[in-house]
C-alpha cells in the first residue's frame, strides 16, 4: 500500500518539478544538426517579453515567434552567426543575453563597477574625516588621555 502511495505522490508532482519545456513539437526541425544548433542559439537569446529568460525557456509568443524565426534562418542556409546578426539587426543588441562589452555598452560593462569604487572611496574619506574632526575637538587634557588608552 505504501508503495503504491507513493508512486501516486511521484506521478503527480514529477510533471510539476520537472524543467517547462516551452518549445513545441510543432516548432522543431526534422533535421536533428539544425534543431540542435538552433537550440544553442535560442540559449543566448532574450525573451523580449521575459526579459530575464532565454526564448527557449520562455513561452511567451514573442519568445516563440523568434524561435521559428531563428528556425526559419537556419533552414534558409544561414550560418549561426548571420541568423543572430538578422535578429540583432531587427530587435537591438538588446535580444542578446550576453552583449559584447564593445562599443556604447562599454559603458554599462565599466559603471557598475565605478560606482562601487566611488561608493567606496566617499565612505572612506567620511569615516576619515569622521575620526579626525572628534579628536580635533578635544582640549589637551582629553587629547592625553585618549593618547594614553589607545598605548594600551
Amino acid at each position: 500500500m505504501r508503495g503504491l502511495v507513493l508512486a501516486l505522490m511521484l506521478a503527480v508532482a514529477l510533471p510539476v518539478a520537472g524543467p517547462v519545456l516551452a518549445v513545441q513539437p510543432d516548432e522543431m526541425l526534422a533535421d536533428p544538426a539544425l534543431e540542435a544548433r538552433a537550440r544553442a542559439l535560442s540559449k543566448g537569446l532574450r525573451c523580449l517579453v521575459c526579459r530575464t529568460e532565454n526564448i527557449d525557456d520562455s513561452d511567451a509568443q514573442l519568445a516563440r515567434d523568434l524561435r521559428l524565426l531563428v528556425r526559419e534562418r537556419l533552414v534558409a542556409g544561414d550560418t549561426d552567426e548571420e541568423a543572430v546578426a538578422f535578429l540583432v539587426d531587427r530587435y537591438g543588441e538588446y535580444v542578446l543575453l550576453n552583449p559584447p562589452a564593445t562599443g556604447a555598452n562599454i559603458l554599462l560593462w565599466i559603471a557598475g563597477p565605478a560606482m562601487l569604487l566611488a561608493g567606496a572611496g566617499i565612505a572612506f574619506v567620511t569615516f576619515r574625516r569622521r575620526g579626525t574632526a572628534a579628536a580635533d575637538g578635544l582640549n589637551a587634557e582629553e587629547a592625553a588621555r585618549v593618547a594614553e588608552i589607545m598605548k594600551e
